[in-house]
C-alpha cells in the first residue's frame, strides 16, 4: 500500500481567450477547464493507473475541496482526506495565442494540529510507503513534513520544492527534485550530467537514501549510497510535459513497493513518463504493453562521487 500525501491541493482552472483583455473590457471564452491537482494527487492518478495499491490524503477545505473529492471518486481513487476550515486553493491559467499567464493561491492558513489528523489516517491504512508531494500552506513548514516521516515505520518519499528539500531533518526513502529544484536544494551547478550527480550526492548526504532527479529530455538520473545510474529518455513524439515528473516518480515508486531495486524502477519511471508525454493535457494514457517499453530503456552506470 502506497499513501500519497497532499497538504495543499488546488483545483487547477484553465481558460483559453483569443487575447488578454484591455483594462476595463471583458474578455470571453467557451472553454474552461477543471482538474484535481497537486503533485501527491497527480502521482496517485499514475499509480492508480499501474494497478498499485493507492490512497490520496492530505488537506481539503469548502466546495473546491468537495470537488476534488468528487473528481478522484469518478476516477477510481480512493481518497480519505482530512477536512479543514480554510478553503482548497483555486490555480488558475490563461491561455492566449501568445502566452500563458498563471495565477496561483498560496492556499489556506493551516494549524499544525491538522497535520497530526493526516498522521492519524497514514496509521489507519498501514502503508508500507507514504509520498509527500507538493507545496506547503500558509501555516506549515517544513516540519510538517518531518513529522509525518517519524510518525511511523513506512518508509518516506518527497517531492517538495528545493528550498523545502534543504530544510529536511528526517531520514527518508527518496526525494524527486527536478534540475531546477537539485540547483536550489543544494546551491551547486547542474548545467552537466556530471554536475547533476555530485549536487545529488551532496543533498542525499543530508538525509536521503536515494535522490532520484527528473532531467527533461536528458532522461532521469538516480543516486545512491552504492549507486549513481542515468537513463536516456525514450525517443517519443511529445505532446504535453505537464506530469512527466510526476508520472516518472510514480514509476519508481511501484518497482520499488514491488520489492524491486532502482535500476527496475528507474526504467518503469521513464517507460511511464514517455507514455504520459505522448498524450495532450491531463489525459491518463494506456498503459497496456508497457513492459515493451520498459525493456527499450537504456541504463549507464556511472562512479560515486568521492565523499573526500
Amino acid at each position: 500500500m502506497i499513501v500519497t500525501v497532499t497538504l495543499n491541493p488546488a483545483v487547477d482552472h484553465t481558460i483559453q481567450v483569443d487575447a488578454m483583455p484591455e483594462p476595463e473590457t471583458v474578455a470571453r471564452t467557451d472553454t474552461a477547464q477543471f482538474d484535481a491537482g497537486g503533485k501527491g494527487i497527480n502521482v496517485a492518478q499514475y499509480l492508480v493507473g499501474l494497478g498499485a495499491e493507492t490512497v490520496a490524503t492530505g488537506l481539503l477545505g469548502d466546495f473546491l475541496g468537495d470537488y476534488i473529492r468528487r473528481e478522484l471518486d469518478a476516477d477510481g481513487i480512493d481518497a480519505d482526506f482530512v477536512e479543514i476550515a480554510g478553503q482548497t486553493r483555486l490555480n488558475t491559467t490563461i491561455l492566449d495565442s501568445e502566452a500563458e499567464y498563471k495565477i496561483n493561491h498560496n492556499g489556506p492558513t493551516v494549524e499544525g494540529a491538522a497535520v497530526d489528523d493526516v498522521i492519524e489516517v497514514i496509521r489507519a491504512h498501514e502503508p508500507s510507503m507514504v509520498l509527500v508531494g507538493g507545496s506547503l500552506p500558509p501555516g506549515l513548514d517544513y516540519r510538517a513534513i518531518d513529522r509525518i516521516a517519524e510518525a511511523g515505520s513506512w518508509k518516506t518519499s518527497v517531492d517538495v520544492g528545493g528550498e523545502i528539500l534543504a530544510q529536511l531533518d528526517a531520514e527518508y526513502a527518496l526525494c524527486k527534485p527536478n534540475r531546477v529544484e537539485l540547483a536550489a536544494a543544494t546551491g551547486a551547478s547542474v548545467d552537466s550530467l556530471e554536475d547533476c550527480i555530485a549536487a545529488a550526492d551532496q543533498l542525499r548526504a543530508g538525509g536521503f537514501e536515494r535522490v532520484v532527479t527528473s532531467l527533461g529530455s536528458d532522461g532521469a538520473l538516480v543516486v545512491g549510497a552504492d549507486d549513481c545510474l542515468h537513463a536516456a529518455a525514450l525517443d517519443v513524439d511529445v505532446a504535453d510535459t505537464v506530469g512527466a515528473g510526476d508520472a516518472m516518480l510514480s514509476g519508481f515508486l511501484l518497482e520499488l513497493s514491488r520489492g524491486n531495486d532502482a535500476r527496475a524502477g528507474l526504467r518503469r519511471g521513464i517507460a511511464v513518463a514517455a507514455r504520459i508525454v505522448g498524450v495532450p493535457g491531463t489525459r491518463m494514457p494506456p498503459f497496456d504493453d508497457l513492459d515493451d517499453a520498459v525493456g527499450q530503456v537504456e541504463i549507464t552506470e556511472h562512479s560515486v562521487p568521492s565523499s573526500e
